[in-house]
């Protein structure tokens, strides 16, 4: 199938070469070398989430400092993705790709699966943010609508009312169903972008997928003791409260109904030109602060990641001034928005989808 193309604008194309050339010179300003930071936490974050796992099992015999243990694994495994992954896929952490690809790595001992999530990632999301059938992000599962001018159907109409049902089996449905189907099944999306896998990256898919199991569950029941109904549980709410965290730092972002969730054409075009359409489709959130900077690895400003990804997360906040203050200039639709605001979007996204209020209108 033929990829989607942006619309063709010399005008944008003169307006994101200026807007590069002013965030090149103000990055190229700031003395001090930052990715430092990220290199520390490279080392810092997993021995963290290894140091929780040990605490848990070395203290079996205590249950509740068992569970805690693992739930604090789950925090520290959205971390990990936030600060360390999502920087290696753009190979934002070393000047060495070889260097961040074994941060990558990491991803695969903590549930996922490196490989196909940069795929998905560079080749699906950041190629055609909420472009429906080509970005990953938005892929609809059935139960819930994310795409508001496709029409709802069965469950889908009452997705406002169950949602928080679905939401904290996220990363389950990501690491037993999804990367499974990512790997197999012709028909995924990640397949038209990608094309063929090869058959080592499956095997290693799936070795790493029983390793996860043999040292989550196995371990802690053979060599610790600890009886089933803890490993499973303790388990269980550790992948749950990663879920909702991972889901309370992402939502945000792009499914808000004051974001655009452009159509394609009969040729496959898409209506904007690439500069407008990571505007259009992009938001960022209004909180600034040490937690959002150093911790959540400043997913809050998550247009000049989409703009700029040739850049770490520690230069966003002078980035986003200067897109900012650009887009008030250029007239472009740079929209920023408090957390707890964009969350309520986002369920105003489900309800108007579930009721099909754009689908009406559309028609």
């Amino acid at each position: 199938m033929e990829k989607p193309s942006y619309l063709k604008d010399a005008d944008d194309t003169k307006l994101f070469n200026e807007l590069r050339k002013r965030v090149n010179r103000r990055v190229e300003a700031i003395p001090e070398k930052r990715d430092i930071y990220i290199q520390i936490k490279a080392v810092l974050l997993p021995l963290m989430y290894a140091g929780f796992y040990f605490l848990a099992v070395f203290n079996a015999e205590t249950a509740w400092m068992y569970v805690l243990s693992f739930i604090l694994m789950g925090i520290f495994l959205v971390l990990i993705y936030l600060n360390l992954v999502h920087e290696a896929a753009h190979n934002n952490i070393y000047k060495s790709k070889r260097l961040n690809g074994l941060v990558l790595h990491i991803f695969d001992f903590v549930g996922a699966n490196s490989y196909i999530w940069k795929k998905r990632h560079i080749a699906s999301h950041h190629a055609y943010p909420n472009v429906d059938g080509w970005d990953t992000d938005i892929e609809q599962s059935g139960l819930l609508l994310i795409v508001p001018w496709i029409k709802a159907k069965g469950v889908q109409k009452y997705q406002d009312k169950f949602f928080f049902l679905v939401y904290p089996l996220y990363l389950f449905n990501w690491m037993f169903i999804r990367d499974f189907r990512d790997f197999f099944d012709n028909e995924r999306v990640i397949l038209k972008t990608q094309g063929k896998i090869p058959v080592k990256e499956k095997i290693k898919m799936v070795g790493y997928k029983l390793f996860y199991f043999f040292y989550q569950i196995v371990v802690p029941v053979v060599f610790f003791k600890v009886s089933i109904g803890l490993a499973l549980g303790a388990w269980f709410l550790q992948v749950i409260s990663a879920s909702l965290f991972a889901l309370f730092v992402l939502l945000p972002l792009h499914p808000l109904p004051d974001n655009a969730f452009p159509k394609l054409n009969k040729d496959n075009g898409l209506p904007f030109s690439w500069l407008r359409h990571q505007m259009e489709v992009t938001n960022d959130l209004k909180e600034n602060n040490w937690f959002v900077r150093n911790v959540l690895g400043n997913f809050n400003f998550h247009v000049a990641h989409h703009l700029f990804p040739n850049y770490s997360y520690m230069y966003y906040n002078e980035i986003t001034e200067e897109i900012e203050e650009f887009a008030k200039e250029h007239d472009l639709a740079y929209k920023r928005f408090p957390l707890l605001t964009a969350l309520g979007k986002h369920r105003d996204l489900l309800r108007q989808n579930a009721h099909n209020a754009y689908y009406i209108l559309e028609e």
